[in-house]
């Protein structure tokens, strides 16, 4: 990248730092001047504290980043541990502060303001100036089905921001699978074209790179100066939140930043599902005695006990309310549930349609056998069969299994080994970039899935 490039999209960043910092400013002082008038000069003061505060924790979070872009949940969840510590810093800093208790009278509404002003500077920045000044400008190497596929995802719609501006040839890769008139002259070097077009990223969307496919030495080039260089793994871990099963390789998975399992995280994951399981019971609680009340008029066992695959692999008892009738797999082999299960008894339809059914496993997260938010635990039969068929199926065992988890809101159930290859694929990217944020974000899409029904057998 030139250097007029580097500098028009360091003058946008500051556009944007600017946009957020003056809404932040008027938050406050919006905020504060309905409950009480302050000297200008304290409440100037003030507002333009809490917004330096803000703004330096959002870039803490990444909130400013370009790339890898920041979907709308991503950005909410961020925002809001964004605020969730700037707030209290600041509402203790004022404590002794003169006039700081009319800020604290103005906690919440400062919230409300702040978080909704940012979320729409954000939306406008994005579907306006954003895209006019500084598209992001994609060249994919390889013009076949990978290519195409690439094609694809970035029409999707979400990446407005994001400019294709061609495919560039591989001699010794014949197929064609994308549009004639959108492949670029090979005539120019790979350094050259990209100098022509200002690109920012190369996405190599070829699966097969061993005899000499690939210009490694161009691609070399490119990188050292400046230009994002991404396989079709970070591209779909990026773009679909997945991570490719039939394109890892283990030595990616070795030396790939993430898959961090620290004492500090297990801590941090751990207080956050007592907190959820905490907030939730008194909700709860009503729900499952009237969903126990109807189990028993038919006349079944209200709990069902079920052994499934856990944290290493170890297996722990999961509880579920009953949903299928007694002889559900009168023959003692282990079957997947299937869509409209003939074995799903009228109460059970209704749970599961509402996932009621998995209210019992709160007590699970309570012992420790799960965590709220993770891959959700299989039964060891299906482990056993999934693990000799499908690579790396048993990297999901490394974090504790969840009551909901990224698969569970992005894709939908798993009922054969095709299904589960790609739900695998969305807990590989859980457990490669499982924190806070993210399990926040999963918790917000969980509400979502739950009150629309979505995925259910």
């Amino acid at each position: 990248m030139n250097a007029a490039m580097r500098s028009h999209k360091g003058t946008t960043t500051l556009v944007q730092l600017g946009l957020e910092l003056g809404w932040l400013v008027a938050a406050v002082i919006l905020a504060i001047s309905y409950h009480s008038a302050l000297p200008p000069g304290f409440l100037a003061a003030t507002a333009l504290g809490f917004a330096l505060l803000m703004v330096a924790l959002n870039a803490v979070f990444g909130l400013y980043r370009r790339r890898p872009p920041l979907s709308f949940g991503e950005y909410i969840a961020r925002q809001s541990v964004a605020l969730a510590i700037g707030l209290p810093i600041a509402y203790l800093l004022l404590d002794n502060v003169p006039g700081g208790s009319v800020f604290q009278r103005a906690f919440l509404p400062t919230v409300a303001v702040a978080l909704g002003g940012l979320l729409a500077v954000r939306q406008i920045w994005k579907m306006t100036i954003g895209r006019t000044l500084a598209p992001h400008r994609v060249l994919v190497l390889g013009t076949g089905p990978e290519a195409l596929a690439v094609e694809t995802s970035l029409g999707a719609g979400r990446h407005s921001d994001v400019e294709l501006v061609g495919f560039y040839p591989l001699e010794k890769i014949a197929t064609r699978s994308v549009s004639a008139g959108r492949i670029v002259s090979s005539h120019l070097s790979l350094e050259d074209t990209v100098q022509h077009f200002h690109v920012d990223e190369i996405i190599v969307a070829v699966r097969e790179q061993r005899g000499g496919v690939l210009p490694l030495r161009a691609l070399l080039e490119c990188r050292l100066n400046g230009i994002v260089v991404s396989d079709l793994v970070r591209f779909y871990e990026r773009v679909h939140g997945r991570l490719l099963v039939d394109s890892l390789k283990a030595s990616w998975l070795i030396y790939e930043d993430g898959f961090r399992q620290s004492r500090l995280r297990a801590l941090l994951k751990r207080a956050f599902d007592i907190a959820v399981v905490v907030a939730l019971l008194p909700i709860a609680a009503p729900v499952m005695a009237a969903m126990a009340f109807l189990i028993s008029l038919e006349g079944m066992p209200i709990i069902y006990r079920q052994e499934r695959v856990g944290l290493r692999g170890k297996t722990f008892t999961l509880l579920k309310f009953r949903s299928m009738a007694r002889d559900a797999e009168k023959d003692g082999q282990a079957a997947w549930a299937r869509v409209n299960d003939n074995r799903v008894t009228p109460v059970g339809r209704l749970m599961r349609r509402t996932r009621i059914d998995e209210l019992p496993q709160l007590v699970n997260v309570l012992k420790g056998d799960m965590s709220f938010i993770g891959p959700r635990p299989e039964r060891p039969p299906f482990v056993a069969t999934l693990t000799s068929r499908v690579p790396f199926y048993a990297v999901r065992h490394s974090v504790k299994p969840g009551l909901t988890g990224w698969a569970q809101v992005r894709y939908t159930y798993g009922g054969n080994i095709e299904e589960s290859v790609r739900k695998l694929e969305y807990d590989l990217y859980y457990v490669k970039n499982n924190s806070l944020s993210l399990d926040l974000l999963i918790l917000f899409k969980t509400i979502r899935v739950v009150l629309l029904g979505e995925g259910a057998r």
